[in-house]
Parts: C-alpha cells; sequence; structure tokens
C-alpha cells in the first residue's frame, strides 16, 4: 500500500472486520490475543489510533496497519521466522494457559 493511501485510511484489511461491527472492545482482545503469541518472539502489540505499533523488548518499534502486516513484520524486527501455528509456539501457548 502507498503511505498516502495509509494516511487517509483507504486500505481495509478482513481482519477488522467491517467498520460498524467493529468496536474498541474487538480491537482491544484481538490485541490481547495476539499478544500472548507475541510474547513468545519478545514482541508486543498496542491499539493506536485506529492502527497498531508492533515493539520489541529493547524498545524497537514499527506502526502497522492491520494484522496482514503483523507477522511479515514481526520477523523483520527480530530477524528470524515467526509462526504462529509452528508447534512449539502452539506448546508454549497451551503452557502459559495452563498456568492462568
Amino acid at each position: 500500500m502507498c503511505a498516502l493511501c495509509g494516511v487517509f485510511g483507504v486500505a481495509e484489511h478482513w481482519s477488522d472486520g467491517s467498520a460498524q461491527a467493529s468496536t474498541g472492545a474487538e480491537r482491544q482482545h484481538r490485541v490481547a490475543v495476539a499478544n500472548r503469541c507475541l510474547a513468545a518472539y519478545g514482541l508486543s502489540l498496542s491499539d493506536w489510533a485506529g492502527r497498531y505499533i508492533l515493539t520489541t523488548r529493547t524498545g524497537a518499534s514499527k506502526i502497522i496497519d492491520n494484522f496482514g502486516a503483523l507477522w511479515p513484520e514481526a520477523e523483520r524486527l527480530t530477524g528470524r521466522v515467526c509462526d504462529p501455528l509452528d508447534r512449539d509456539s502452539i506448546n508454549a501457548l497451551d503452557v502459559r494457559a495452563a498456568v492462568r
């Protein structure tokens, strides 16, 4: 997407749902679920002005427009493959859920 379209919010991603149905609570829930996955890679996600900020433990960050850009940007920031469907990632989520 060109930067100008991003500024005007032209691009919509299927993961954002319809504009009418998407609420702040839904976005916060998506961020919370994503953070459970991202923690295994030393990353965190926050919602900011209708966009997202992906941050490393060292403070490096990148603004992303939608969840479609999340994993490619996670890989760029960490310098490694980030696969939320990898067996080790899923097992780590299971262990964290069991501790709660």
